[in-house]
């Protein structure tokens, strides 16, 4: 993102706005995002599935285990991460006590949509006060509930959106455009992880990590989640 005349009166502060109405933390945060590993999410018939590029920085010496894109939220939902790690931690944090918090207070696992709105609000709120600056990470979750199979994805702005395929982080442009030539809906898992796996990372099938029950996992390029 080039700097242009004039815009560095207006990016000192997240509750500063431009005269032309835009946040540039907020947009900051956004090119972290689009600097981050390629993240992308896919609804199949009775599930989603979840794969992000693992970016390892020395592969000989760097334990591949702890550097983690996809994260368990419930029994019912994961997340793929894209943007700065430490940032997408504290999220996850958040959205699993919120899943924990609703089933001890109403004794059923909370929806899908529910928690992203609950992670979207948390984020917006860094938005608006002085003093912090905006979560520089994008979370494309995935589960199921009583009303169907989800994916959104979430914006450092804390805005969301629904989905049948989507992607975020690096390359999300092409991902996008492969998506919606090759994308049908009803597609089922092997098709889905097919789609994802071979047509946009452009590799084989490298490690499964079930968003449902622990798996060991090897060393790997990719992560892959299904969540059904």
């Amino acid at each position: 993102m080039e700097m242009q005349p004039g815009q560095m009166a207006y990016d000192r502060a997240i509750t500063v706005f431009s005269p032309d109405g835009r946040l540039f933390q907020v947009e900051y945060a956004r090119e972290a995002v689009r600097r981050g590993a390629t993240t992308a999410g896919v609804v199949f018939d009775d599930g989603v599935v979840l794969v992000a590029d693992r970016r390892i920085p020395n592969p000989k010496l760097a334990e591949a285990a702890s550097l983690e894109k996809i994260h368990q939220i419930d029994e019912h939902i994961a997340c793929a991460t894209a943007g700065l790690v430490a940032d997408a931690r504290v999220l996850v944090d958040y959205a699993r006590l919120a899943g924990q918090v609703n089933r001890v207070t109403y004794s059923e696992p909370i929806s899908v949509e529910l928690l992203v709105r609950r992670i979207c609000d948390y984020k917006q709120q860094y938005t608006q006060f002085g003093g912090v600056r905006p979560f520089g990470t994008a979370l494309l979750v995935g589960g199921f509930d009583d009303g169907g199979i989800h994916l959104f994805e979430t914006e450092p702005s804390g805005s969301l959106t629904s989905f049948k395929a989507t992607s975020t982080g690096g390359n999300k442009g092409p991902v996008m455009e492969l998506f919606e030539q090759k994308y049908k809906p009803g597609m089922d898992a092997d098709q889905a992880i097919l789609l994802v796996l071979v047509r946009v990372f452009h590799r084989q099938f490298r490690a499964l990590k079930p968003a449902v029950r622990p798996c060991a996992r090897r060393r790997s390029l990719a992560d892959l989640a299904i969540v059904r």
